[in-house]
């Protein structure tokens, strides 16, 4: 099989297509023939060295949707032939060829693509706990998902209106702006507008957004405690760099600044995560937004764009 593999940190040209031996399942394992495989500004993370350490070579990757081609001993539940969405894997996602351990493996409705799949994984898992678990949004609150063209904002939008709440998106392009009111946000803001967040008083009578779902940390945060409701909470999910804000802006409304990884997930917690997303898939509520395409051996272009301003959905890799 084929496989991208990084012998060194660095920019994207680190990213190489390589050959290498077919995996084997080992107890409780399961090796799935990826069809589509998920590309996550995280995976850039890794690749420039900003996470790890990491034994070298590597292969990245946390999200695929494929078929099972064979399960190890003691695997129940899963069979050869089984159409599938990874969540992690035993040696990363970039490849033709997936080895993972069961419990990463999740059924794929028949309804749902394999691109749909493949990007599943990260943005689903993230929504759902930024917005449920670390943000304890309940129906009838008022949601700000800022940053929400892309994969994981495209989510939080499915999940937060299907859930009852009332949804503002904000998005950069003609195209994202389209895409997050088609997702089922009631309001969408230019994010590249001058005291675009201004309008926010007027869109919830002045009360302002029970929870903001912030994809932008370093440039938003300050602004995000000024649109808050009392007791509101900003669920940071990402940033790029440290941000300077006035901790007073917290105390005046009793407002909370989350932080949210989805590495600290728990095996209970990714139960309760996947169990909702399987169900979203199948009642349709949940629909998988798919940006770009690029073929595997062309990582290094896939991890330029999913870098870049103006995001829209899931950027995918085709083994």
């Amino acid at each position: 099989m084929n496989a991208i593999r990084i012998h060194q940190f660095g920019e994207p040209s680190v990213l190489k297509y390589e050959a290498m031996d077919d995996p084997s399942p080992g107890a409780g394992e399961v090796v799935v023939t990826a069809r589509a495989i998920g590309v996550n500004p995280v995976d850039t993370y890794i690749r420039a060295g900003i996470y790890g350490p990491k034994t070298f070579p590597f292969t990245p990757g946390s999200d695929a949707a494929g078929v099972v081609e064979a399960v190890g001993a003691g695997v129940v539940g899963i069979k050869r032939g089984d159409r599938v969405y990874i969540y992690g894997a035993l040696g990363g996602c970039y490849a033709q060829k997936i080895l993972c351990k069961a419990q990463q493996v999740h059924r794929l409705p028949e309804k749902i693509g394999f691109e749909e799949g493949a990007a599943i994984g990260v943005p689903y898992g993230t929504a759902y706990r930024a917005l449920f678990i670390r943000g304890g949004a309940r129906p009838g609150e008022t949601v700000l998902v800022h940053g929400a063209s892309g994969g994981v904002g495209s989510a939080t939008v499915q999940f937060a209106r299907a859930a009852g709440m009332v949804v503002i998106g904000t998005a950069g392009t003609e195209a994202g702006r389209k895409l997050v009111l088609d997702e089922g946000a009631h309001h969408v803001l230019d994010h590249t507008r001058e005291n675009y967040l201004e309008e926010i008083a007027s869109l919830t009578a002045g009360r302002g957004v029970d929870v903001v779902i912030e994809m932008l940390s370093n440039v938003n945060l300050g602004k995000d405690l000024g649109i808050l409701a009392k007791r509101g909470r900003v669920v940071v999910v990402g940033s790029r760099g440290p941000v300077q804000i006035n901790p007073r802006d917290t105390m005046g409304k009793d407002s909370d600044i989350r932080g949210m990884s989805l590495m600290h997930a728990d095996d209970a917690e990714l139960a309760l995560i996947h169990a909702a997303i399987v169900a979203g898939l199948e009642n349709q509520s949940l629909r998988p937004v798919i940006g770009k395409r690029f073929a595997l051996r062309d990582a290094a272009q896939a991890h330029d764009a999913v870098m870049a301003p103006g995001s829209y959905g899931k950027i995918v890799l085709i083994p």
